[in-house]
């Protein structure tokens, strides 16, 4: 069969430069090629249209990773090098028999990823962080830090926004626990989310979201914006954004927390919470932002509290008591999600925050999630009410009566 390489070549050569193409001709422009080739070798419609598809997106699209991001099933895709493709797919990883057609083919794509979402990577500066146009999350890393690179790791979110009745449906979390997080956050409580690396933060963060009053007014804060927070009128999207060049022109999240105050926010949301930013914050928490939500990387929700203490030392150095009563008067409820062992992702526990004594930050968990059995490779469990709420003035304010 004919090689795509080589009817890539021919529409290259027959491509007029000087001018811009629009999509109609150089589908026009495939097809007749495609049509002079099966002249020279048979192809059949099926392989005509295969190869129209591809060559489109080569020119056009994200080359190869185009079929990948059309498959709504995968939710990973790693690329390795020109060579080596891996996917995810329903959490089971796949090698790709697809390849890219040379490294300057791929360095071309990525350099297109990079470009969309206002970001540079080059030799200087191999590492970068971007996001397509539907919010998937991309990692990129270049020689000559990646030995066998470039490298292309990206985080697909679903087309359309997950909804907490759609988690309920999926087992992700019970219908009387999103009863309680949905008063807890139209009442205005501030809610931190904890899980490790696609426990599914963000999603979670956006179903939550939907409980925000569409009233308010609300100010995102992300390093990429992924969050898609639904039907609120008066939002304010904020994006970090790195240096250029010359290594200058940062902004950084810290300062986008500190811009936000001043934006007359109802409610700050920080899409993820990672370092020296964790001070800001805290002090938006502590200064009448209630309702703001946030997430963070790690293990359990003590382990996430350890790490806030560990991400504000790095901007700031306080005493640690004065540290944890930050925390503890800053955050009501702890979320901690989790992936199991089957690949599903689980609220496993929903943690309230009582306060600060006795030198230590103290916690009660409301609800657990607690396996009863495993079926056919799935985990059934069920989520059990350890404790009441202790903390109820934000709820009887908001009229919620538990």
């Amino acid at each position: 069969m004919m090689r795509s390489e080589q009817l890539h070549t021919r529409i290259l050569d027959e491509l007029d430069m000087t001018r811009e193409i629009e999509d109609d001709e150089l589908t026009r422009l495939i097809y007749r090629v495609l049509k002079e080739a099966s002249e020279e070798e048979y192809l059949s419609l099926a392989e005509k249209t295969a190869l129209g598809r591809e060559l489109f997106n080569a020119f056009r699209k994200l080359d190869v990773l185009q079929e990948f991001l059309e498959d709504d099933r995968i939710t990973e895709i790693m690329i390795n090098g020109t060579q080596n493709i891996f996917y995810e797919r329903d959490g089971k990883i796949f090698q790709s028999d697809r390849r890219f057609i040379s490294r300057d083919k791929l360095e071309d794509v990525v350099q297109q990823i990079a470009a969309g979402s206002n970001r540079l990577v080059n030799e200087a500066s191999p590492i970068v962080d971007a996001r397509l146009t539907d919010g998937s999350r991309v990692n990129i890393v270049l020689e000559p830090i990646a030995l066998n690179g470039p490298i292309v790791t990206i985080r697909k979110f679903s087309k359309e926004a997950i909804t907490m009745r759609q988690l309920i449906a999926w087992n992700s979390i019970s219908s009387e626990v999103s009863e309680l997080l949905a008063k807890l956050v139209a009442a205005g409580y501030n809610i931190f989310i904890s899980g490790g690396t696609g426990s599914g933060k963000t999603t979670f963060l956006n179903a939550l979201s939907q409980f925000i009053p569409k009233t308010e007014r609300i100010i995102t804060i992300e390093d990429n914006a992924e969050l898609r927070i639904q039907d609120v009128p008066n939002l304010v999207r904020l994006e970090a954004r790195n240096a250029n060049v010359e290594g200058t022109g940062e902004v950084t999240i810290r300062e986008l927390i500190r811009s936000a105050l001043r934006m007359r926010p109802d409610r700050i949301i920080v899409g993820e919470v990672r370092s020296a930013e964790a001070i800001d914050m805290l002090q938006a928490l502590n200064t009448g932002h209630d309702g703001s939500l946030s997430t963070g990387h790690a293990n359990s929700p003590t382990d996430m509290l350890s790490r806030l203490e560990t991400m504000v030392l790095m901007g700031m150095d306080l005493p640690l008591s004065a540290i944890q009563r930050q925390i503890a008067s800053g955050i009501d409820i702890l979320v901690h999600l989790g992936r199991l062992r089957d690949k599903s992702r689980k609220v496993l526990e929903v943690t309230e925050v009582l306060g600060y004594w006795d030198g230590e930050i103290r916690l009660q968990t409301l609800y657990k999630y607690t396996e009863v059995q495993e079926e056919e490779g799935k985990i059934q469990g069920e989520w059990r009410r350890v404790q009441e709420i202790t903390h109820k003035e934000k709820l009887l304010a908001a009229g919620y009566h538990l």
